[in-house]
This record gives structure tokens, C-alpha cells and sequence, in this order.
């Protein structure tokens, strides 16, 4: 047959069993004209009773890109992203930046600008076929991804698929580029047959003699200092995180985490921006983390011994990262700190009181003084006119379910939260591309329906999220979460860094800086309103805890809510 309706056992169809057979059950799709034979089979596969992944309508490519992030980060499941050739793919580009550094098995799937003017029913058809087309598509993608490919005439899409999932997987994870030319989706598929079952994927175990040494390092220092940024990410590493530090007595600092790393009650937790405590540090050991401090503002001293574990402790897609490393030991975080653990007990590490109470106490004291700092902050907070960033946090500290699941994208400040579970908080990574915290609240709705799940933003962030499409999808897709937007009328990042560069410049004197202002604020509640959220402007402190309540009891209801809480300038 060659006609519109030739798609009966196509490698369109095949494409699609394949996806689902590997376990990729939710597509986040922007379509295209490229996408003409995968609706013809997706109708198809429907009609003949064939399970096919669900396909999601995601109005911009940043959102669905977000969504992905953010369910994988929950479920831990991988997740697809379809896009619409070269403009869908551009669009996703920050995105798939901020995948990557944060290693989310994701699959970016992309149509090709059909490559025949004539001779296929699926050859070009609109003026957009001939602009649309490029020299190397996958150039675009290819610094940020692990495998690019586009699937040809004649091959098992079976195969490819399989290929395209078993590479992101495998550690470090990291997303991968599919593109898929119309006319080869229309053809028959002469190949089809079953889709091979997942392969096991096992992640590299460390060297157990760089472990015995490093327990001896460990063993004989005084000042022993972990600082981690995402090892939490692994359940299993978290619980082997608390325990060695407990055991061992070997304070944690969470410099920047994206993730809990250990609960914040934990008698051995640092919290944030621990910087200071390093600095009496005899060995320092770097977990899975890209940036543990600035050497600009810090260095470990030259008699500090510092390790680097993880699954790639170089950082190797980074072009320049040089941080001092006596020890580095590629492998799985939680294998590497379970080995550690029972190397450390073999040595009888933990009997050397003198050592682990004089460490205690100088960690109990640090904490106390962080708690009173804090106390402040707050007590004077609550007599501000403006809100400030800490005091949202202890807000949303009292009044949210211990498992809800926590964006921050330039908005509450993680130490503020005081969070003691994993995976309930997914924080901004290293990456910085904005725009993701909107589109990760909706993905891990998505993973987890019986879970809050609250977003906070800065302003900036709100509008880089695509907002009319996130609320919009929030509502089709039922998938109520509460946004809270810390808005300050500014960057306030982009102010910070000037006054660091030049603390005394002519711009840190300025009446108005040049580049920051984002004045006047557009009216962020009828954006939500909309698509009927619950929305309300907070500008009191004294407002806030109950306007928080509101919001979340309309979510609890079903409805999307949206808190446009202006803010002091920063986030402390």
C-alpha cells in the first residue's frame, strides 16, 4: 500500500511497542508536523488493544525537558522527551544541560525534517521541511548528551531503543538523542520482533585497597570533614551517609546540595555552606560533589589530605574544575561508603574517644551557634515589613507533611527547611539553567499524585518556566501543586555576583544597579488565575503561615495555587 493509512506494522508502530516494552510508560511531547506517522500509530496500537506509552502535551519544550527532570528525580524511573526537529530541539537545549549535569537518564526524542522532496508519502509537504533541515542536527545536543543517533531505513527500531535506554543508564547516567526521520516511521517494518528484556546495568564498585587507605587516613585524623552534594540522591548512600557519620563521628557539610544528603536534626550535620568548619580540616573527604567550595575564598591547607569518591569524581565533561585530590576513587557512592564504614570498624576507628568527643563537641557548638543565629534571624524577621527568604522556610518547616517533595529554584533557601527525609527535596543544580523548577514540580506530581509537592521560585525563575503553559498543564493534567514565588522585583543573583566582583564599585554604589531591576512586577496571580488556581499576593509577614495553609488545602483539593509573596531583596 502507499497511502495515508500504510502505517499497519510500521517502524512507527514498532518504535512505540519498543518504548514501552524498555519501560519508558510517559512521553512529554511537543509535536510536529514530523509526528504525523506516530499519531497515525499511536491511534492504531489503540484501536488493536496494544498497551503504548502515554503521551503528555507539553506546550513548550523547557516545561516538558523540567517534567522529566523532576519524575525522574522521584521515581527514578527514566523518562522520554519528544520534541519537534531542529526548533523543538533548540528549545530543549537548557534542559538537556541541566540533565546532564545532573545525570537524569532521559531520552530526547526528535523528529527529522522529512529528507525527500518527492517519492514518500511522507515526504515534504510545507515550506518548514526545506528551513527546518540542518547539516547535523545532533550537533546542537551533542556536548550535552551520550549517544546521539538517527534511526535509518531498514534498521530494528527494537534494537535502537534498547541501545538509546541502556546507555543512559548506565552510570553516570545521563540523557541520550534520538531523531527520527518521517519517511523511514512510514515505512514497514521487515525487522519487527520482540524487544530485548533490560539488560542489568551494574554500576562500578570502588577499589577496595583505596578504600583500606583511605579508612586509615580517616582513622588517624583529627579533623576528619565530609562535604557532599548529592549523595542523598541514592537512598541507599543516604542511610550509609548517617550511619557512618555517627558512628565515626565525622561532620557533614551539604555545600550547595541539590538533594538531602542527611537529615538536618542529624547530630553530625553541618547544613550549608559549611566553608568555615573546613578550614580547620586535617582530611577532607569530597563526595559526589562538582564545586565544594571556592578556591577563590578557600583552600584546604597544604597538610589537609582531601579524597574525591564517586561515580566520577573528575567531573570529566567539566573543561576546567582543579581542586586538591591526594586520593580519588571512581565507583558507587553508597558501595564506597559501606565498604568505608566496615573498614573503619575493622581498625576500631570509633573506640578513639579522645579523638570522636573533642569532634562531637566542636560540631554540637558549631550547630548551637548556627540554631541562635538562626533564631534571630527570624525573631527579626517577623518584625520586617518585607518577608525574607529564611522566614518562608520555617513557615513551610511547621506546616507541610514531612514527605512532600520540595523545589527550590532560587527561592527558600534549603538550610532554612531543616529537611530530614531523602527525596523530598529537589533543589536547582550546578548547570543553572533557569527555568526548571516549574516543569520538576509537575514531573514529580506526575511520580508521586499522593504527595505535596510545592515549588519555590524566584520571580526570574517564574517567567523563564514557560508559566502559561506549566498552568495550563497543571490544570489538563490534574496535577495540583503549590507555588510560592519569592519575588523580589530583581536578579538577585546577577546583583550578588556583581558586588562580589567589585565590592567597592561604582555599580555596588549606584542608586539603581543597571541590569538587575524587574520592575514593575507583572501581576503573577492572574497568570495562574487563568487556569483557575487559587492564587494570592502576600506582603506581610504576619500573612504568610496562613496563606500558605490556603494554598495547600486548595491543592489537597485538587486545585493548582499560586503565592506571589514579595520579598525582601535576597533571600536571607
Amino acid at each position: 500500500m502507499n497511502d495515508a493509512r500504510s502505517t499497519q506494522g510500521s517502524v512507527a508502530e514498532s518504535f512505540l511497542r519498543a518504548l514501552k516494552q524498555r519501560g519508558l510508560d510517559i512521553v512529554f511531547a511537543n509535536s510536529g508536523t514530523d509526528f504525523a506517522p506516530l499519531i497515525e500509530a499511536l491511534v492504531r496500537l489503540k484501536e488493536a488493544g496494544e498497551e503504548t506509552p502515554d503521551f503528555m502535551t507539553i506546550p513548550h519544550e523547557n516545561l516538558a525537558m523540567a517534567m522529566a527532570h523532576g519524575y525522574h528525580r522521584v521515581s527514578g524511573k527514566p523518562a522520554a522527551v519528544m520534541v519537534h526537529v531542529t526548533p523543538g530541539t533548540a528549545n530543549a537545549v537548557c534542559g538537556l544541560m541541566n540533565a546532564q549535569r545532573d545525570h537524569v537518564p532521559l531520552v530526547l526524542i526528535a523528529g527529522r525534517t522529512p529528507i525527500t522532496q518527492a517519492g514518500s508519502i511522507a515526504s515534504r509537504s510545507a515550506p518548514i521541511h526545506w528551513g527546518q533541515e540542518n547539516f547535523d542536527q545532533a550537533g546542537m545536543v551533542r556536548e550535552y548528551t551520550k549517544w546521539d543517533y538517527e534511526l535509518r531505513a531498514g534498521q530494528s527500531p527494537s534494537q535502537i531503543v534498547g541501545r538509546a535506554i541502556d546507555i543512559a543508564l548506565n552510570e553516570p547516567k545521563g540523557p541520550v538523542y534520538l531523531t527520527l526521520p518521517r519517511e523511514v516511521l512510514t515505512n514497514q517494518d521487515n525487522n519487527a520482533a520482540a524487544t530485548p528484556a533490560p539488560k542489568i546495568i551494574s554500576a562500578p564498585e570502588p577499589n577496595i585497597s583505596a578504600i583500606n587507605k583511605l579508612a586509615e587516613w580517616i582513622a588517624r585524623a583529627e579533623r576528619p570533614v565530609i562535604v557532599t552534594s548529592h549523595v542523598g540522591q541514592d537512598i541507599e548512600a543516604f542511610k550509609h551517609l548517617a550511619w557512618l557519620a555517627d558512628t565515626f563521628t565525622i561532620p557533614v557539610a551539604e555545600n550547595w546540595a541539590n538533594c538531602v544528603n542527611i537529615a538536618a536534626s542529624h547530630s553530625m550535620s553541618l547544613g550549608e555552606n559549611a566553608t568555615d568548619f573546613l578550614s580547620e580540616a586535617d582530611l577532607i573527604l569530597v563526595i559526589d560533589s562538582e564545586v565544594p567550595w571556592f578556591p577563590r575564598e578557600f583552600s584546604p591547607s597544604p597538610k589537609t589530605r582531601v579524597a574525591h569518591l564517586g561515580l566520577d569524581p573528575l567531573c570529566v565533561d567539566y573543561p576546567i574544575r582543579v581542586f586538591p585530590a591526594d586520593l580519588i576513587i571512581p565507583g558507587r557512592s553508597a558501595s564506597a561508603l559501606l565498604l568505608l564504614g566496615e573498614a573503619l570498624e575493622k581498625q576500631n576507628a570509633g573506640h578513639q574517644i579522645s579523638k570522636t568527643e573533642g569532634r562531637r563537641k566542636a560540631v554540637q557548638n558549631y550547630r548551637n551557634n548556627r540554631k541562635k543565629a538562626l533564631q534571630k534571624q527570624l525573631a527579626d524577621a517577623q518584625k520586617n515589613k518585607r518577608i525574607q527568604g529564611n522566614y518562608l522556610g520555617a513557615c513551610l518547616k511547621e506546616v507541610v507533611p514531612s514527605d512532600a517533595v520540595i523545589i527550590t529554584e532560587l527561592g527558600v533557601s534549603a538550610s532554612s527547611l531543616s529537611l530530614e527525609k531523602p527525596h523530598t527535596l529537589i533543589g536547582g543544580n550546578v548547570s543553572g539553567g533557569l527555568g526548571f523548577g516549574l516543569g520538576a514540580a509537575l514531573g514529580a506530581k506526575l511520580a508521586a499524585p499522593e504527595r505535596t509537592v510545592i515549588a519555590t521560585v524566584g520571580d526570574g525563575c517564574y517567567m523563564f518556566g514557560n508559566p502559561t503553559p506549566f498552568h495550563y498543564v497543571s490544570r489538563a493534567a490534574n496535577l495540583p501543586v503549590l507555588t510560592i514565588i519569592m519575588n523580589n522585583s530583581r536578579w538577585h543573583a546577577v546583583e550578588a555576583a556583581t558586588r562580589a566582583v567589585y565590592p567597592e564599585g561604582h555599580a555596588a554604589q549606584a542608586v539603581t544597579m543597571p541590569l538587575v531591576g524587574l520592575e514593575p512586577s507583572p501581576d503573577f496571580c492572574k497568570v495562574a488565575q487563568a487556569s483557575a488556581a487559587f492564587t494570592r499576593r502576600v506582603e506581610k509577614p504576619k500573612d504568610l503561615r496562613q496563606a500558605i495553609l490556603d494554598g495547600l488545602e486548595a491543592v489537597s483539593n485538587g486545585q493548582q495555587a499560586l503565592l506571589d509573596v514579595r520579598t525582601s531583596p535576597g533571600r536571607s
